[in-house]
């Protein structure tokens, strides 16, 4: 055990830095630079600048280098923790992002929650009554589920609480108590404002994960070794609990690694539009204003957590499924 998860954490090492290649190339493929786009942003407001504050900016920035040295000066700090320095904000890129980070995790942990304890007893309840009325009114709200965006539901959502309902639907806190010293109401408030995003990013994920238990169990119900405990007079409940559910949720954990980057990817688009404090907003500006190093860090660190999620779902799935080897 020890020996597979040292290989797969050395395994990660290349994948990295082979991602960190492509990634910084990607983002170099617009035509033009930072400096580039803040000169066209200065032209658009009325301003201007002459070539000699053009070039400074390049110089000073380290723009006028190799794209080969401005690869090299932004991974050589990761070993220190340095992401290197974002060019509009004027400021290390991790003291950007590490708050708006843990808004990030902390929403997309709460909607795999959300995802695991929907799914699942739906995904039961529906494999033990195939066709029933429930089973198709639960299909019917999966496949809305998936082909509803998750902005669109954002966007539906801040439409509804704001003009239906009469209430705060975007930030963390309601406007009364942004500025409010920490209590017991204001945490019932943050609570408030987090279901909602919660629920919104976890919907699709939902939705897949319904179809996946429900497909999973039918097919395990039908096998032989449970028809076979059926045959020794247990009860159908156990059956399905003890024997069934325990090998068609492992297709449910391998699922979850490719859940997380999914997650995180959703928070972005959900934090802009209620305008909560994730990545989201940061990383579509990095991307307009070509802030590379800023950019870049961002697209890098989901690469960490798919490959984090795969790895944990491995883990996982080797503890609950005993015929799992790692040799």
């Amino acid at each position: 055990m020890i020996t597979y998860i040292v290989k797969r954490i050395l395994g990660m090492i290349p994948t990295l830095i082979i991602i960190s290649i492509i990634t910084f190339i990607i983002i170099q493929l617009p035509p033009g630079d930072f400096v580039t786009t803040a000169q066209a942003e200065i032209a658009a407001s009325g301003g201007g600048m002459d070539a000699s504050a053009v070039e400074a900016m390049r110089i000073r920035y380290g723009l006028d280098q190799p794209m080969l040295l401005q690869y090299w000066r932004w991974v050589s700090g990761f070993p220190r923790g340095d992401f290197g320095y974002s060019l509009e904000w004027s400021a290390p890129v991790w003291d950007i992002i590490a708050g708006r980070l843990g808004w990030t995790l902390l929403l997309s942990g709460l909607a795999l929650v959300f995802m695991w304890l929907v799914s699942i007893p739906i995904g039961i309840y529906s494999a033990r009554h195939q066709y029933s009325l429930g089973d198709n009114v639960f299909s019917f709200l999966g496949f809305l589920g998936l082909s509803v965006p998750d902005f669109m539901l954002s966007l539906m959502w801040l439409v509804f609480a704001t003009m239906m309902l009469g209430i705060s639907a975007s930030g963390l806190y309601s406007p009364q108590m942004v500025d409010a010293p920490w209590s017991f109401a204001k945490f019932l408030n943050l609570l408030n404002h987090l279901w909602p995003p919660v629920v919104i990013m976890g919907v699709v994920g939902t939705a897949e994960l319904i179809r996946i238990m429900r497909g999973n169990l039918l097919d395990i119900l039908n096998q032989q070794y449970v028809t076979t405990a059926r045959s020794k007079g247990l009860v159908e409940k156990v059956v399905v609990q003890k024997y069934a559910v325990r090998m068609a949720i492992n297709p449910m954990i391998s699922v979850l690694g490719m859940q997380i980057p999914k997650m995180i990817s959703s928070s972005i688009i959900v934090g802009f539009v209620l305008s909560i404090p994730t990545v989201g907003p940061i990383f579509l500006r990095a991307l307009i204003t070509q802030d590379m190093y800023l950019a870049g860090t961002i697209l890098l660190l989901m690469t960490v957590m798919l490959l984090i999620g795969n790895f944990l779902a491995d883990i996982a799935l080797a503890w609950v499924d005993p015929r799992i080897r790692f040799e």
